[in-house]
């Protein structure tokens, strides 16, 4: 292998496809950073030129990495003050790598990084590698120092407590941001009967503050319910802007005022209304996304 300055070159190259993979085992961005930069110092501390696969090597790192990482988060997030939600990325840019089919896309969306957050850490690192990034078991297994039968039994559990969890319902870009905008619409205009009739009858809204901004500490189901919950949407404040985009693969709203994002609003289009809402306030969640769209 190349020594010196091209051996960095190798690290830098994979830095992107550790992050996207670090991101959806760990739903955060900030925790995927720091664990990117762990495994770059493992890189700096191991001897280079004995590897024979260096990406191999690096995504083996990162991953052990990312489950020790987990396995303390659960802890901490037993602990969370109301709802927890994953940080919200906007995937208009490419920190996450290709979006290109309906399972790289699920693979970063709220819904599906929320019920990552049932699996065993194994399962999890299981389940992403071989859904968002095509790893085969055998790969996988070499990967995690498993059995490719061990594996493949990791696999299927954690898919079918993801499928039994989730609706599908792959929604266009376009018909998306419609949504979005006469969502805003409405919300912003204070036009409660317009938002009724945007949202499923048994639409869902989780609210993430973490304890350290307003948040509904309890999810808010029915269309009703919701419709009045979101009248806060309305009120004026001084040098507020809403920027519509894409959020985790789905329609978004973000909140910005002097420059500072204030919530994100991660909306789940159904057919023809909005099935469910994710509202990340958590202003430690909202750094990354701070330095995405500032």
């Amino acid at each position: 292998m190349a020594t010196g300055p091209e051996q960095w070159r190798v690290f830098e190259d994979a830095r992107p496809r550790l992050f996207a993979l670090a991101y959806r085992l760990l739903g955060s961005a900030s925790d995927a950073e720091d664990a990117v930069q762990d495994t770059a110092l493992r890189f700096h501390a191991a001897d280079r030129e004995a590897l024979r696969t260096p990406q191999a090597w690096l995504t083996r790192v990162l991953t052990n990495v990312c489950l020790n990482r987990l396995t303390s988060a659960r802890s901490r997030r037993e602990r969370y003050v109301g709802p927890w939600l994953p940080e919200p990325v906007d995937t208009t840019r490419a920190d996450l790598g290709p979006l290109e089919n309906a399972a790289q896309r699920e693979s970063v969306s709220m819904a599906v990084l929320v019920l990552l957050e049932r699996l065993t850490p194994p399962e999890r690192a299981v389940f992403v590698l071989r859904e968002a990034f095509g790893y085969s078991h055998r790969e996988i297994a070499e990967l995690l120092r498993l059995s490719e039968t061990n594996c493949q039994q990791l696999y299927h559990r954690a898919r079918g407590h993801v499928t039994a969890g989730r609706a599908r319902f792959a929604a266009s870009a376009e018909h998306g941001q419609q949504l979005a905008r006469r969502f805003l619409a409405a919300a912003r205009g204070g036009d409660i009967d317009a938002l009724r009739e945007l949202l499923a009858a048994d639409v869902v809204v989780w609210a993430d503050g973490g304890g350290m901004a307003s948040a509904a500490r309890r999810p808010v189901r029915g269309a009703e319910r919701v419709a009045r919950y979101l009248s806060w949407m309305s009120r004026e404040q001084p040098g507020l802007r809403v920027v519509v985009t894409e959020l985790n693969g789905q329609p978004g709203l973000v909140a910005v005022v002097e420059e500072h994002v204030l919530l994100a609003v991660v909306l789940e289009p159904g057919p023809d209304r909005i099935t469910g809402i994710k509202i990340v306030a958590n202003p430690d969640k909202l750094a990354f996304l701070s330095t995405q769209l500032l």
